[in-house]
């Protein structure tokens, strides 16, 4: 038995610069700057992914991660840790939480300040992260992201700040467990969503554009036209609880009618309403014009989600569904 160990590059393998860029920490490299890793019930199996920075990273590489990760499983891992860089963690982490199948935790971890700096949390990010994928405790909930001593559930968690090492938080629910003294400590426990069926092949990631569209101030929509024709899905980055200018109503009405407009709050916690307020552009009024609820979801989650659902071929009933767990 042993947690797998997978490295993908980012931060917390960054080691300084070379003439030819930067140099990368294997997970050996990463490993043995962790004091405490050998005190864990279980060894360590490290497989070296191609280090990129996370701003690199695809749907289609991250499922192969998770490929590999199942394959660990079955031969007998406890449990997964993924290093990465922090930028894309919390979609990469969501994506996961749609398509793990197993009871065995899949940890996502990572550093803001890398190992040539003064203070680098990568290594206690790193133990922390270890000490739950082989934690009896954090099985069935899926993935899990361990920051700073902190455990959120994928489907909550947002970067929230640019520079700190606590940049990681769960607005509307906080974490779900912490890390007291090495123990882990699982303080609630989100029930496991549906997720995502089926196996979302590269050619049809390709095929299943969706473009995210941020609503602001004097917004006269010019983006929006001609979109149908060139993405199969819109996820819409709305005022506050779900609102738009009212000129944009239309717009976004005769959308829908061709693909899927999901409705999401741009604020970064809350959810959008249904039905308290009724003028054109308001929530009540978008909803009826047939764009998707996306409850909870922030829109950077409700694209991975919609892009899934799309390149795995699921209707407008099927999609409608799957944003409704999130509600």
């Amino acid at each position: 038995m042993s947690v797998a160990l997978f490295t993908l590059g980012g931060t917390i393998s960054m080691a300084g610069r070379t003439p030819d860029g930067v140099a990368r920490l294997t997970g050996a490299d990463l490993t043995e700057a962790v004091p405490g890793l050998a005190g864990l019930p279980v060894p360590l199996e490290i497989q070296d992914i191609e280090a990129v920075p996370s701003a690199n990273l695809t749907l289609a590489k991250m499922l192969d991660v998770v490929d590999a990760a199942s394959k660990a499983i079955s031969n007998g891992a406890t449990g997964v840790v993924v290093t990465q860089g922090s930028d894309t963690l919390e979609e990469t982490a969501f994506l996961v939480d749609q398509v793990w199948p197993h009871s065995q935790p899949f940890v996502l971890t990572g550093a803001m300040r890398n190992p040539t700096l003064a203070g680098p949390d990568g290594p206690a990010n790193l133990l922390a992260a270890a000490r739950v994928a082989c934690s009896p405790a954090a099985r069935d909930l899926g993935a899990l992201v361990v920051f700073n001593d902190q455990i959120h559930a994928a489907r909550w968690v947002r970067k929230t700040h640019s520079t700190s090492t606590a940049t990681f938080a769960s607005p509307n629910a906080g974490p779900i467990g912490q890390l007291v003294e090495g123990q882990v400590r699982i303080l609630t426990r989100p029930g496991r969503q549906d997720g995502v069926p089926g196996r979302a092949e590269p050619e049809d990631l390709d095929a299943a554009q969706v473009a995210l569209y941020t609503v602001t101030l004097d917004d006269d929509g010019v983006l929006l036209k001609g979109l149908a024709d060139t993405h199969q899905g819109l996820v819409v980055a709305a005022y506050g609880v779900g609102h738009v200018p009212a000129a944009l109503a239309p717009v976004l009405g005769e959308l829908a009618e061709r693909i899927p407009v999901v409705l999401t709050s741009r604020t970064g916690g809350g959810s959008v309403l249904r039905n308290t307020y009724n003028s054109p552009g308001s929530e009540s009024d978008l909803l009826a014009r047939g764009l998707i609820d996306g409850g909870f979801l922030d829109p950077y989650k409700a694209r991975v989600l919609l892009r899934l659902l799309l390149a795995t071929g699921e209707g407008q009933d099927e999609i409608i569904g799957a944003f409704a767990q999130h509600h």
